[in-house]
């Protein structure tokens, strides 16, 4: 690329030859290198999470369903209500010492209606109601009032009467003092957002006549006296909720003494309540032959009105509330649509992959699988290495002990550890030593494959440990002349502790299985650095080694790809890499293998509109990796998040179900990939603890870097410490499903 400046320690390329279809060579893209905002994702992250949580706090507190009024209470001693009470009319002002009660004036009804209001069955009540102009009394929950203002508003300007009844329909008789004051706050600013008004008229949820209190409902109700409170109990029950059909409830609402007052309970909310609204097209004009008016509470106390406009701080702050309740109701029906995506998305990876890892196990060896004529000459093996004294020795004899020909080239990048001596001080024949100033990964492997003697190179990292037979199966499929590339199957060498464990199921159960789904499918993105091999004519055709991206492996692989050439997985090529030991690095690896990746796979965006195999896995591997490598895994949290919040407001055995469920499914998964692999099932007792803690970290890594690129950072190379604790097990060998 003209102007571009390289680093005199970092040696050029060599020019890349045309592609095996005859067409130009990838672009190279160059991103400017800058100093992320790092701690800021984090926290980014964290501010995201806590405000999803509140949505959801305020979606499931708003929303809580509740049991109608027929659920009452009951066996409770009457010990210490008022004879005036008992014995007194359906309106009480408890704030009285003695209590004050107020029966209705004869040939006088009021019709109140509970549970609303609803945007199906209040306006059809309001309706008759208003057809026939009698006014009504609703008893609103402030939870109604918050998810459907409107509805409430078209009954204010129809000037019907507005009275409380809790906002989440709790029976304030078993509550304590500091929770019924919540219920009525924010019932009073849902009614102050949503209509602009307060009301001191108050029904308490599961209440009946006067003569019915107990002792704890008395109580509670001289608590509403003392707030400014008006009580409305009632006279007449149409138990409408058992829906005994209209003409029973209008039966039931008829005053039983001939032109005496009632106040008479109806629902315009809590289920179907058609039978509701014809018992009233019955109800009015039976009682107004009868000589009886209609009347609201306000009526029958002889005062204007029982509610109050509210002042303009109080309207605003109500209109907020609503809003914010509105906006968690609509957050939680776009997140529950999400869920269903997601985990239609789970299942039919886990389908998918089960279906063609079988497969995979199963299938004829073909062309590039180790058919033919076996691949005997000998291969270059490039061993990257920058302050590595804890492992090269050990990756070194486990190269020297392999049982096909090979040269060695380990290339020291600037380590201050004597990395460089150790591996000359064990005087292995094959091992050749090249000492290079510090430039980076890409730079190290490029040193070293320029370096090689051979056509065919294999790359490792240089605390990974290879089986003897690890580099003769890598190289047989190169017996196919279209093979650019192979990847081994890598595993997790320091398996002992639990982070170990973790690690070590979600490489078997993952990363192998995603490799034989995209073998399969001809298009598999990644040949691990810690397990590959390649064709050298194939790397020149990609460009070599590149650092644009954090992710050289996936890097060049899609290049590979777009080349034309065809890249492969051996699962029986075993090696055994040290996975990070502590949180902190696990973190930094999987923050930068994700940001990585997502530099990739824009970076090889165009391959969607290109021909031929560079077309295909551009159409179909690049998809694939975007929806179940990025995708999935940034919207996997609402399945946690919805199971946490189907525990608290919604059905705890159910949701307790489901997620089991999901579980379950990852287990077969797991296990089929463990029998798949010829691994231990004893890890998998680890599982369902991964899948409660470990996930959640790969979420917030995965965020953390879709963050990071969304900003258009560049993260710097950030090595991991290592300890040297890889273990070589003993090699399984997979095993036919």
């Amino acid at each position: 690329m003209p102007g571009r400046r390289r680093r005199p320690d970092r040696p050029p390329p060599p020019p890349p030859g045309p592609r095996r279809d005859g067409a130009h060579p990838p672009r190279r893209h160059r991103f400017r290198l800058a100093v992320p905002l790092v701690p800021l994702a984090p926290l980014v992250s964290l501010v995201l999470l806590a405000f999803v949580v509140s949505v959801l706090l305020v979606a499931g507190y708003t929303s809580r369903g509740f049991t109608g009024d027929q659920e009452r209470r009951g066996g409770h001693s009457a010990d210490g209500v008022p004879r005036e009470v008992t014995g007194g009319g359906p309106i009480v002002d408890a704030a009285h010492d003695p209590p004050r009660t107020f029966r209705v004036p004869d040939r006088t009804v009021v019709l109140t209606f509970d549970d609303g209001p609803d945007p199906v069955w209040t306006p059809r009540v309001q309706a008759v109601l208003d057809h026939h102009g009698v006014p009504g009394t609703f008893f609103v929950t402030g939870q109604q009032v918050a998810r459907h203002p409107e509805t409430l508003r078209r009954v204010i300007r129809a000037g019907h009467e507005i009275g409380v009844h809790t906002f989440s329909h709790r029976d304030l008789a078993t509550q304590s003092a500091g929770a019924t004051d919540r219920e009525l706050a924010l019932t009073q600013l849902a009614l102050a957002g949503a209509g602009g008004i307060n009301s001191s008229l108050m029904r308490m949820p599961y209440s009946a006549t006067p003569s019915a209190l107990d002792a704890p409902e008395w109580s509670a109700a001289r608590r509403l006296g003392d707030k400014g409170y008006v009580l409305a109990f009632i006279d007449r029950d149409t138990r409408d909720w058992q829906r005994p059909g209209a003409r029973a409830i209008a039966d039931a609402a008829v005053p039983d003494v001939p032109g005496r007052g009632a106040v008479v309970l109806l629902h315009d909310a809590g289920g179907d309540r058609s039978q509701t609204v014809a018992a009233l097209e019955l109800l009015i004009p039976r009682l107004q032959a009868q000589g009886y008016r209609f009347a609201t509470l306000a009526d029958v106390l002889r005062t204007d009105s029982l509610t109050t406009p509210v002042d303009t701080a109080a309207l605003w702050q109500g209109r907020l509330f609503v809003t914010a309740v509105s906006f968690s109701g609509t957050a939680v029906s776009v997140v529950g649509t999400l869920l269903l995506v997601v985990g239609a998305l789970v299942l039919a990876r886990c389908a998918l992959l089960l279906v063609l890892a079988r497969h995979h196990a199963r299938r004829r060896p073909g062309p590039g699988t180790g058919t033919g004529r076996p691949v005997t000459r000998p291969v270059s093996v490039v061993v990257p290495a920058c302050n590595e004294r804890l492992c090269i020795a050990k990756t070194l004899r486990s190269l020297a002990a392999g049982d096909h020909p090979v040269e060695i080239v380990v290339v020291d990048d600037g380590s201050d550890d004597g990395t460089a001596e150790i591996a000359e001080s064990l005087a292995l024949e094959s091992v050749t030593v090249v000492r290079r100033p510090n430039g980076g990964k890409p730079a190290a492997l490029n040193t070293g494959i320029l370096r090689a003697s051979h056509d065919l190179v294999v790359l490792l990292d240089a605390d990974t440990v290879f089986a003897p037979s690890t580099v003769r199966r890598l190289v047989q499929p190169f017996a196919d002349p279209a093979v650019g590339a192979t990847a081994g199957n890598a595993k997790v060498g320091n398996r002992r502790s639990l982070l170990g464990r973790w690690q070590h199921i979600e490489y078997v159960m993952g990363f192998n299985l995603d490799r034989r789904m995209y073998d399969l499918l001809r298009c598999l993105p990644t040949v691990p650095g810690a397990v590959g091999a390649f064709r050298v004519s194939a790397l020149r055709d990609a460009g070599m080694m590149s650092g644009d991206t954090l992710a050289e492996d996936t890097d060049v692989t899609m290049a590979l790809h777009r080349a034309g050439w065809e890249v492969g997985y051996v699962e029986d090529a075993l090696a055994w890499t040290e996975a990070p030991a502590t949180l902190r690095e696990l973190w930094r690896q999987r923050y930068r293998w994700s940001y990585g990746t997502m530099q990739a796979a824009w970076k090889h965006r165009h391959a969607v509109f290109e021909r031929g195999h560079a077309g295909r896995f551009g159409r179909l591997g690049l998809p694939l990796l975007v929806v179940f490598q990025i995708l999935t895994p940034l919207l996997a949290p609402l399945i946690d998040i919805l199971t946490v919040y189907g525990l608290v407001f919604g059905d705890p055995l159910g949701t307790l179900a489901a997620w089991t469920g999901v579980l379950a499914v990852q287990a077969v998964c797991a296990g089929y990939a463990f029998r798949l692999d010829g691994e231990s099932l004893r890890p998998l007792w680890a599982l369902p603890l991964q899948q409660v803690v470990y996930r959640q970290l790969m979420y917030l890594v995965l965020a953390q870097a879709c963050l990071t690129a969304v900003n258009g950072h560049r993260l710097p190379w950030q090595r991991l410490k290592r300890s040297g604790d890889v273990v070589l097990p003993p090699q399984p060998s997979p095993r036919e499903p």
